[in-house]
């Protein structure tokens, strides 16, 4: 799926480079305090570093992002410091007020998985749909999981974790002097997997300062406690889904 992800991004280059006077080139770097995805920790609750590109050209756009990860290593066998996500779409307009997204997003970890890893989890490399909904402020947006959802497979009962999706709400406010007030509400629903199933909020406040963008949330979850730990290999049972403070800096140019 990582192949048909990079072919269209390719082509989505290719559309664009006639119409070169209206394309635009970004970059972002930042670290934050945990790296929470979907209100769970990445990195056993500690700091992560991370950074973008991100190229558009008229309602098409394509883009890489990293960041610092931990989850893979807690896993016996699992060989990855990083996630690499991949991503293109399009973005227009229906009507006043009314926007659409629409794209495919994959997640890459490389060098991930050995023998031990294929043992508990599938290749959690994972390829995602997306569409978004944009009215006024709020913005609702459905991922949809066309293969296993980061290596989660029931190996007793020979199920996967295809089909799993994510519906999470969200919406942006000025609430004076460039301080922007961001609610969030999502729901992870994995597919056949006992206790993965989530929901997840945070509330994030945040200010640019000329590209420069700090930020602070409220982070928390209602995930199984015992689902979601880093366990035995990492030596930890810390809950990755607890209600904590996140603070952040981001840099974009």
């Amino acid at each position: 799926m990582k192949k048909t992800l990079l072919a269209v991004s390719a082509a989505l280059a290719a559309m664009a480079l006639p119409t070169a006077s209206y394309a635009d080139l970004a970059f972002n770097v930042g670290a934050v305090s945990d790296y929470r995805y979907r209100g769970i920790s990445q990195t056993r609750l500690k700091p992560a570093l991370q950074g973008g590109v991100d190229f558009t050209a008229g309602g098409f756009y394509m883009g890489a992002w990293g960041s610092t990860i931990k989850w893979i290593k807690d896993v016996p066998g699992g060989g990855s410091d990083v996630e690499i996500d991949l991503y293109g779409g399009y973005k227009g307009e229906i009507a006043k007020d009314l926007a659409f997204d629409v794209g495919l997003l994959q997640y890459w970890y490389p060098s991930a998985t050995s023998a031990s890893w294929n043992t508990v989890y599938k290749n959690p490399n994972t390829t995602e749909a997306y569409g978004a909904l944009t009215f006024g402020p709020a913005t609702a947006k459905l991922s949809y999981a066309l293969t296993n959802l980061f290596g989660n497979y029931d190996y007793a009962a020979g199920k996967d974790s295809k089909g799993s999706y994510y519906l999470d709400i969200s919406a942006g406010f000025d609430v004076g002097g460039g301080l922007m007030l961001t609610p969030h509400i999502g729901y992870q629903k994995v597919i056949d997997i006992a206790n993965a199933s989530y929901t997840d909020y945070s509330l994030t406040l945040s200010k640019d300062f000329s590209g420069v963008v700090p930020s602070i949330a409220i982070v928390g979850t209602d995930a199984n406690k015992s689902f979601y730990v880093p366990g035995a290999n990492a030596n930890s049972t810390k809950f990755l889904g607890k209600a904590a403070l996140v603070v952040g800096v981001k840099y974009n140019f």
